[in-house]
């Protein structure tokens, strides 16, 4: 446990290093300076606190901005890590997942990406509701760590990377576009045509 409790510290100095600290308190530039941000979950905790940071970093968020940041799907998992001599669970592994997209005009899909972070925390049968607390405890700050990730991940992105994926998914839906249009008028080829009705001689 205590070269976990190393690892956090470790974890947490260098995300100080690389110079982000959460809700702005960090000297953070976002080369986006505008986002429109939703969620599946769209009263959930982890967007709420995105949009925070987000707004603490002078970033507008609103929906006419012309790139829209969608948290798509949110996971959670528990599984038994160790286990006491009595073969009941000692410890408990919380994974938690966060799947997100960046769409642009014409709701065109840019990029996606999933993040993940997990960690540890122990089981007593002898004080359930503290273990309980120490879990809500753990998930609120695995929630934590994937919105510093989220937030670092965009501070790499700029408007001109956002804008050459906008022209090259124009392009691909164009091609598909066409690609289906070819393939309808191909099927319409093979129909054989109909024949005439036979007229017969007026007696």
């Amino acid at each position: 446990m205590m070269k976990r409790n190393l690892l956090i510290v470790g974890l947490a100095a260098l995300l100080s290093a690389c110079g982000f600290q959460l809700r702005g308190t960090g000297d953070v530039q976002f080369a986006l300076k505008e986002l429109n941000v939703s969620a599946r979950n769209a009263y959930g905790e982890t967007v709420k606190e995105l949009r925070d940071v987000l707004e603490d970093n002078e970033v507008r968020v609103h929906a006419g901005a012309p790139y829209q940041l969608v948290l798509s799907n949110e996971t959670e998992n528990r599984r038994s890590a160790s286990y006491s001599s009595g073969a009941r669970t000692a410890e408990y592994e919380l994974t938690m997942g966060l799947e997100y997209e960046i769409r642009g005009a014409q709701n065109l899909l840019l990029t996606s990406n999933k993040l993940e972070v997990q960690n540890y925390y122990q089981q007593d049968d002898n004080n359930l509701a503290g273990s309980d607390q120490q879990a809500a405890q753990l998930r609120d700050e695995l929630r934590r760590e994937l919105i510093q990730q989220l937030a670092q991940s965009l501070q790499q992105i700029t408007p001109a990377q956002l804008d050459q994926l906008q022209q090259t998914a124009e392009a691909r839906a164009r091609a598909e576009a066409e690609a289906l249009e070819a393939a309808r008028h191909a099927r319409e080829s093979q129909v054989a045509p109909q024949q005439s009705p036979i007229e017969l001689p007026i007696q």
